[in-house]
C-alpha cells in the first residue's frame, strides 16, 4: 500500500500502479463502489432496484443535495468487485465497471453495452479508444474564485431512439440528433429523463443551465456552474419497467382528485365576478358538464399582493359557494412576480424573500409593472406565499391553484444574472418550478387536502410528487403549433410528469370569428379529450372592452371563448366531446390510479405498451391513451383521411364503425372534421 493511504484519515482500499501508468485508487464502501484519481472523487452506489446513483466532484467533499431524487431507498443486495485493473458494482439487471484511468461503463444482464463514457487517453491502455487525443470524459473546467463548468461525454450509438427530456417546442418524439437546451423558458420545460431503445433510463440531476446534444458521435451534456457531477441510470427490459424504476426513484403524483377527469373551462380572462359566474351558470343551463372554471391572471390590485381586487370581485366568497353548488371548483391563477408597488414587496425584501440579482437594478420582469420573484428556493419565503394565498384563497374555498409563469419567465433571459437563496441561477435555477410548486404542495397537505393537484407552465424532474400539473404554455393558435404539442405531451409523459395539458385551440393568435381558425379549434379540442387534463383556454380576437381602468383591470381581456362562442357547428361538436370525456370516467380513474401508484404516463408512445413490435418504435403520428384506447388526431388543414396503424399482437376496434382489425398492419380511416380516429383494444368500447 502506497504511504498516502496510510495518512490519517486516508481510507483502505486497492490502489495499482504501473511503470508506464499510473492507476486510479477503488475501495468497496457501505455497499458502494468508490474511486479517486487525484482530486477527483467518484461514488457509484446502488440506488433502487436495477439503478445506481453515479456523482463525481473535485471538492474538499462530495455535495450531498439530493435535487430530484426522492431520498435513498432501502438498502439494496449490490456486490461490489475490485480487479487487478478495474472494479465493478452489479445491481441487480445493471453493472458498472470503472476501468484504470477512471472510465465508467455500463452493462445489462446479458453484458450487453447500455452506456460508456467517451474517453480519449493514450494512458487507457487496455481500451480500444487508446488515442493521443486526451479527452476527459468527466471535465471539470474550474471557474476561476468560483466551482465548476462541468462537461460529461458519452459514446454514441447512432442506432438509439431517445425520448422523454421535457417540453420542447418543436415536432420530434425522437430526440435523438437533437440539442436541448437545459433550461425552462416560456412554453419549454427542461425535465432531463432520458429513454433510450437500448434499454435504460437516464437522469440528470443537475439543476443548473447549460445544453444537452445527443449526437451521432457523442452525447454531450454540459453545465454552466456546479459543484458536482451526479445523474441516475436504470437497465429494464421493457419501457414500462424503466418507467417505474424512475417514479420510485423520483416520486409520484398524488390520486387526481375527481374535479380533474372533466372538462375545464378557462379564457384570458374573466374580468368580473360576475361575468364568470354568468358563464358557469349558462354551462348548465345548456346541461353541459363542467368540473373546474378559472380565474386568471390580474384579478388582484397589484402583482405580489395575492388578494382578489375587491371592485371587480366584490364577494368571493358568495361565488365559490354558488359554483359549489352547482359542481363546479374555482381555479385562481397565482403569479410569482412581486410588484415594487405591492403591499407585501417591502416587507419580502426585507425578509430576504426576494430573488436578487448579480448587477444592476433589482428587476427580472416588466410585464404590467416592475416586478421581482419571489424566491421559492428559500423554505420562509414559501412559508410566507403560502400564508397569504391561504388567507386570501384557501380559507374562502379555493382547493386548487394555476401557479403561472413557473419557468420563471424573465424579461430578459440573463441566467447569470439571477441569484437565489440556495446559490446562483446558472447552478440550481432549474429547479424553480418544482420549489413553487412544493410551495403550494406543503401548504395544502398541512390543511389536511390529500388530493393536491396545481397547474403549473413548467417542472423540472420530481415537479410530480409536489401535484403539478403542467401546461405546454403560451403557444400559438395553428396546426404547426398543434403538431408540436402532440411530441411534447408524449416526452413530459416519458418524463416522469404523467399529468399534462395544453391550452385548448392554442394560446394567442386566433379569432373566434375566423372559420379557417375553427377547424384547428374543433381538432385541437378532439386531440385534448385523450389528454390528462382536458382544458380550453385562449387569448382570443377580437378584444374586450375593458371593464375598469384601475388595479389589475388595467390589462385587457380577450375575446369570449367559451363552446358556443365559435357558432353552431363548432358547439355541437365540442359538446360531443365533452360528453365523451365524460363517459370515460370510470376509465380515467384507472388511469390516474396507475400513475399514482406507479407513476404510469396517461398518454405514451406507442412502443410504450408494444415495445416488442418494431414499428411502435417508429411512430409517430399515434400513441395510446391508457392500456386501451389508440388515439391518432388530425393535426393537419383539411385532412379526411388518414393512415393508422395498429400494433401487433392486440384486435383493435374502430371505435366510429365498430369495424374489427387485427394489429401489425396500417388501415386508413375517414377523418370527417367531427371525427378523430380512435381505436379500442380486445374488446373495450367507448361510448362515442
Amino acid at each position: 500500500m502506497p504511504d498516502f493511504a496510510k495518512k490519517e484519515g486516508a481510507p483502505s482500499g486497492d490502489f495499482r500502479s504501473d511503470n508506464n501508468f499510473l492507476l486510479g485508487y477503488f475501495e468497496e464502501k457501505e455497499n458502494a463502489l468508490y474511486y479517486r484519481y487525484d482530486a477527483e472523487r467518484v461514488i457509484v452506489e446502488p440506488w433502487g432496484a436495477n439503478s445506481f446513483r453515479v456523482r463525481a466532484s473535485k471538492m474538499s467533499q462530495m455535495p450531498d443535495e439530493l435535487w430530484a431524487l426522492d431520498g435513498k431507498p432501502a438498502t439494496n443486495e449490490a456486490k461490489v468487485t475490485i480487479h487487478e485493473y478495474s472494479a465493478e458494482i452489479v445491481n441487480g439487471k445493471i453493472k458498472a465497471v470503472i476501468n484504470n484511468i477512471g472510465k465508467i461503463t455500463f452493462y445489462n444482464q446479458k453484458e450487453e453495452v447500455l452506456l460508456e463514457e467517451y474517453v480519449r487517453n493514450r494512458e487507457d491502455m487496455f481500451a480500444d479508444t487508446c488515442s493521443s487525443l486526451e479527452v476527459e470524459a468527466r471535465e471539470f473546467k474550474p471557474i476561476i474564485g468560483g466551482d465548476y463548468q462541468l462537461t460529461m461525454r458519452f459514446e454514441s450509438n447512432p442506432d438509439e431512439k431517445i425520448y422523454g427530456m421535457g417540453q420542447y417546442q418543436q415536432k420530434f418524439l425522437d430526440v435523438k440528433g437533437a440539442e436541448l437546451e437545459l433550461a425552462h423558458r416560456n412554453s419549454q420545460a427542461s425535465v432531463p429523463f432520458a429513454l433510450s431503445s437500448l434499454g435504460y433510463g437516464f437522469l440528470w440531476n443537475n439543476p443548473a443551465i447549460g445544453r444537452v446534444s445527443f449526437n451521432k458521435n457523442i452525447t454531450t451534456w454540459e453545465v454552466q456552474s456546479t459543484k458536482k457531477l451526479d445523474y441516475w441510470i436504470t437497465a429494464g427490459d421493457t419501457p414500462a419497467e424503466i418507467e417505474e424504476a424512475y417514479a420510485d426513484a423520483t416520486g409520484k403524483v398524488p390520486m387526481m382528485p375527481e374535479y380533474g377527469m372533466g372538462f375545464w373551462q378557462c379564457k384570458l380572462r374573466y374580468q368580473t365576478q360576475e361575468e364568470l359566474l354568468e358563464v358557469a351558470r349558462e354551462y348548465k343551463r345548456r346541461e353541459i358538464p363542467v368540473d373546474v372554471i378559472v380565474v386568471d391572471f390580474f384579478h388582484w390590485p397589484k402583482q405580489g399582493d395575492w388578494r382578489f381586487d375587491e371592485t371587480y370581485w366584490p364577494d368571493p366568497d358568495a361565488m365559490i359557494a354558488e359554483l359549489k353548488e352547482m359542481g363546479i371548483e374555482l381555479m385562481v391563477s397565482i403569479w410569482p412576480m412581486v410588484d415594487y408597488k405591492s403591499e407585501n414587496f417591502e416587507e419580502m425584501k426585507a425578509k430576504g424573500l426576494l430573488t436578487r440579482v448579480e448587477k444592476g437594478v433589482r428587476i427580472d420582469n416588466v410585464y404590467m409593472g416592475n416586478t421581482i420573484q419571489y424566491d421559492p428556493t428559500n423554505p420562509e419565503a414559501r412559508e410566507y406565499v403560502w400564508g397569504k394565498a391561504k388567507k386570501n384563497y384557501y380559507d374562502k374555498g379555493v382547493k386548487i391553484f394555476w401557479l403561472d409563469e413557473a419557468e420563471p419567465e424573465y424579461t430578459v433571459y440573463d441566467f447569470e444574472n439571477y441569484r437565489y437563496h440556495l446559490g446562483p441561477n446558472v447552478q440550481i435555477g432549474n429547479i424553480y418550478p418544482a420549489m413553487y410548486a412544493k410551495t403550494f404542495f406543503d401548504g395544502m397537505k398541512e390543511e389536511g387536502q390529500e388530493n393536491v393537484v396545481n397547474l403549473l407552465r413548467c417542472a423540472w424532474a420530481g415537479s410530480q410528487k409536489y401535484g403539478a400539473l403542467v401546461w405546454s404554455g403560451d403557444i400559438h393558435s395553428t396546426f404547426e403549433s398543434l403538431q408540436n404539442q402532440f411530441a411534447a405531451g408524449l416526452n413530459m409523459g416519458i418524463s416522469g410528469i404523467p399529468w399534462w395539458t395544453t391550452d385548448i385551440g392554442g394560446f394567442f393568435g386566433a379569432n373566434i370569428y375566423d372559420e379557417d381558425y375553427h377547424e384547428v379549434l374543433v381538432r385541437w379540442f378532439e386531440y385534448g379529450t385523450f389528454c390528462p387534463v382536458m382544458r380550453l383556454h385562449g387569448y382570443r380576437m377580437p378584444y374586450q372592452p375593458q371593464y375598469g381602468t384601475t388595479g389589475g383591470a388595467e390589462c385587457v381581456s380577450g375575446a369570449p371563448n367559451e363552446i358556443w362562442s365559435y357558432g353552431d357547428k363548432v358547439y355541437e361538436i365540442c359538446k360531443k366531446y365533452i360528453n365523451l370525456r365524460e363517459s370515460m370516467r370510470t376509465y380515467l380513474r384507472r388511469l390516474m390510479e396507475e400513475a399514482h401508484v406507479k407513476g404510469t404516463p396517461l398518454m405514451r408512445p406507442l412502443f410504450y405498451d408494444f415495445p416488442e413490435d418494431k414499428a411502435c418504435w417508429e411512430n409517430e403520428t399515434s400513441y395510446m391513451f391508457g392500456p386501451d384506447v389508440l388515439v391518432s388526431p388530425v393535426m393537419e388543414k383539411g385532412q379526411s383521411s388518414k393512415e393508422v396503424y395498429l400494433p401487433a399482437g392486440s384486435v383493435w376496434t374502430d371505435a366510429w364503425t365498430k369495424k374489427i382489425y387485427e394489429g401489425g398492419q396500417k388501415v386508413s380511416v375517414e377523418t370527417p372534421l367531427d371525427k378523430i380516429p380512435l381505436f379500442t383494444r380486445n374488446g373495450y368500447t367507448l361510448e362515442v
